[in-house]
Formats: structure tokens, C-alpha cells, sequence
């Protein structure tokens, strides 16, 4: 019951601290990026060529989430939990393409394709999570209205944009806060699977990328080689593959090194 209270509280104070939050705009510098180098007749070649792993690792996570051998075991007790990382794994694979068509020639109008799936992602890694850690039957209750709220997020930061009065509480909330509350349930519940190190790899991976990000230009100018931006996609896209690799672990044949048919502590 503890536990329950306090993924209440957080949920409740990260919503009303995002409603009272003054509007937070997109900085009118964010589409400048470091490297804008062609590359094989690309504009901005690394950055839109950096989105291939996306491609890779979303495929990848699809088969693992639907597929099987005949010797291995499902990585799901439930069939419908594989609905969740359904939605999380096409959201790294179209952001793929979202990102690439972004990078080609950035503006906000493309920016929405970019981040459209990755909010489609945040919001299927939270409920597999709610799924896995907390109630099943919660899950499922709110599945569609998450996936709804991260597509609205999106929606609402560019119809605010093109009021001229841009705000991404609500982008911020969903990103953010969902991954949150995802560290949250690490910390508070006890895994019902093994791999949580492979998660936790995976959150570290993505905090890596954002700190690219936000290096972008400082990491470009060291040799002018590669650029923040261009290694942000790079660490994401192996925060994804960690958790390919989480289910390809839950999935081992029975009998091989490692395997348990129950949970892992």
C-alpha cells in the first residue's frame, strides 16, 4: 500500500508542478545544429545517417516481442503485455524515419515527426512497466489513454507553436515524467522478470544522450569530427537495444546457462 501511495504522490506532483509551470517555450536556436555537414550527398549526413539504429534495433525488439524459437521461452506470462513493447519498439523504429526526415532540413513541421514516436515509446515503456511491476489489469485501463496523451503532447506543442506562443510542459511531462515514474517502480516494486539490469542500462543510456545533447556544439568543437547530436541517437539507440536485449534474456531456452522459470532478484 506504501508503495502505491508514493507512485500516487509522484504522479500527482509531477502533474500539478508541469499545470503551474509557467509555459515553457522551444528556444528559437534549437534547429541550429552543430554539424551540418553533407555526407554521400546527405544534408546534415551524420545526423540523419545516425538514425539508422533505430531501424535495427526497433526490428530487432519487434521480433523478440512477437517472435520466438521453438526451445525458448515466451518473455511474457500474459499475451497482452506484448502490446506495450509493440508500441515502444515501432516508436524506435519510426523514429527512424522521423528523425532522418527531421534532420534532412529541420524545422518544427518536421520536428513533429520526430518526436511523435518517441512519445509513442515513452508512453509504451510506462505501461509495460506498470504492466510488469505494479497491476496488470491498471495497465491495460490505461494503455490507450497514455498513448493518447503522448500523441496530444506533440499535437498541442506545435498548434502552440503556430500561435505563436509555444509550450512543451505538456512534451516535458510526458518524457520526463514518464521516465520518472519508470525509475520509480524499479526502485519501489519488486521485478516479476529477470533483466533488470538491462533496464537500468537503458535509462543510463538514455541520460548519456541527453547530455550529447546538450553538448552538442561544445563536443563538435573538440576535433570536428562527430557532434553531440550525432551520439545522442547513437547512446539512445543502445538504451533501446538494452532492452532487446532484456527480453532476449527472459526468453532464453529452458535449460540454458542462466535461465530461471521464475523471477530474478
Amino acid at each position: 500500500m506504501t508503495r502505491h501511495v508514493l507512485l500516487g504522490v509522484a504522479v500527482t506532483a509531477t502533474a500539478v508542478t508541469a499545470a503551474i509551470l509557467p509555459p515553457i517555450p522551444q528556444p528559437s536556436t534549437y534547429h541550429l545544429f552543430a554539424d551540418r555537414r553533407s555526407l554521400l550527398g546527405i544534408s546534415n549526413g551524420l545526423d540523419v545517417l545516425s538514425n539508422v539504429p533505430f531501424a535495427v534495433v526497433g526490428l530487432a525488439g519487434l521480433a523478440v516481442t512477437w517472435f520466438r524459437r521453438r526451445n525458448d521461452t515466451a518473455p511474457f506470462s500474459d499475451p497482452w503485455e506484448r502490446w506495450p513493447y509493440t508500441v515502444l519498439f515501432a516508436g524506435v523504429l519510426l523514429t527512424s524515419v522521423g528523425s532522418a526526415y527531421y534532420h534532412l532540413a529541420p524545422d518544427n513541421a518536421r520536428l513533429v515527426w520526430d518526436r511523435l514516436p518517441m512519445s509513442l515509446g515513452f508512453m509504451g515503456l510506462l505501461t509495460a512497466l506498470l504492466a510488469e511491476r505494479v497491476s496488470l489489469t491498471v495497465s491495460r485501463r490505461l494503455f490507450a489513454p497514455l498513448l493518447a496523451l503522448g500523441a496530444f503532447s506533440v499535437v498541442y506543442w506545435y498548434w502552440s507553436e503556430l500561435q505563436n506562443a509555444g509550450d512543451l510542459r505538456l512534451y516535458f511531462l510526458v518524457q520526463f515524467g514518464s521516465l520518472l515514474l519508470v525509475v520509480l517502480m524499479i526502485v519501489l516494486y519488486p521485478a516479476r522478470y529477470s533483466g533488470t539490469g538491462y533496464l537500468v542500462a537503458g535509462l543510463a543510456a538514455y541520460a548519456a544522450a541527453k547530455g550529447f545533447e546538450l553538448a552538442d556544439r561544445e563536443i563538435f568543437t573538440l576535433g570536428q569530427m562527430v557532434s553531440g547530436h550525432t551520439l545522442k541517437h547513437l547512446a539512445a539507440a543502445g538504451g533501446a537495444a538494452c532492452l532487446v536485449g532484456m527480453l532476449r534474456a527472459r526468453a532464453r531456452p529452458v535449460g540454458a546457462p542462466g535461465f530461471r522459470s521464475g523471477c530474478a532478484t
